[in-house]
């Protein structure tokens, strides 16, 4: 007569562990969230995700959409989105790469390259070899102060967790973008969200 073996509590967790779903990032998902809390006047949740430091339920909400791979990355994301629609009562779901949106700091016919605080800036940031989240907010500050474009906030994402890809070339893209003359377009570059500004 056959006895049933009855797992331990460590095979237990053990099975538990290997069974676990993985999940994948959305960050599309995560820039529709973000906008609706912009649409809704949630301005405590948006509040929370302003919090440099994280941890707040808004944060861990916002990781969530990052997958289990990407977290932390998704959760510094909603915190430069809050930085931007701080006392914003319209939603911009961004357009063009960062660098494209570096181009529109400054005011009058000092814009991008011919900014000379535009052109540091987006130095400092190809130069880094981990992402440069400080210098980030500083040109997410920086746009908003000029009430200019944000970059899409679905492509500054999927940029930003290829930044270490040598073959994404990342760093590089946005340098092209950034210096390229106003009568060309770069058509190879697609955007993930071809949504529009809108009013709520």
């Amino acid at each position: 007569m056959t006895e049933h073996h009855h797992p331990t509590a460590a095979e237990e967790v053990e099975a538990t562990e290997w069974t676990r779903p993985q999940f994948a990032h959305n960050s599309e998902a995560l820039v529709d969230w973000l906008t609706t809390l912009v649409r809704n006047r949630d301005s405590g949740t948006l509040a929370e995700l302003r919090r440099a430091g994280g941890g707040t339920n808004a944060h861990i909400r916002a990781g969530w959409y990052g997958g289990d791979e990407h977290r932390d990355l998704f959760e510094r994301m909603a915190f430069l989105f809050a930085i931007y629609h701080q006392g914003q009562p319209r939603v911009f779901y961004g357009h063009g790469s960062l660098g494209t949106a570096a181009r529109r700091i400054g005011y009058g016919k000092e814009r991008g390259p011919d900014n000379p605080g535009a052109q540091r800036l987006l130095s400092r940031i190809v130069a880094s070899r981990r992402v440069p989240w400080r210098h980030l907010q500083h040109a997410v500050t920086r746009l908003r102060s000029c009430e200019a474009q944000p970059p899409s906030w679905a492509a500054l994402t999927e940029d930003l967790i290829r930044w270490n890809d040598r073959k994404a070339r990342v760093a590089y893209g946005w340098s092209v973008d950034f210096h390229i003359p106003p009568a060309q377009s770069r058509s190879t570059r697609t955007e993930p969200t071809t949504r529009k500004d809108t009013t709520s």
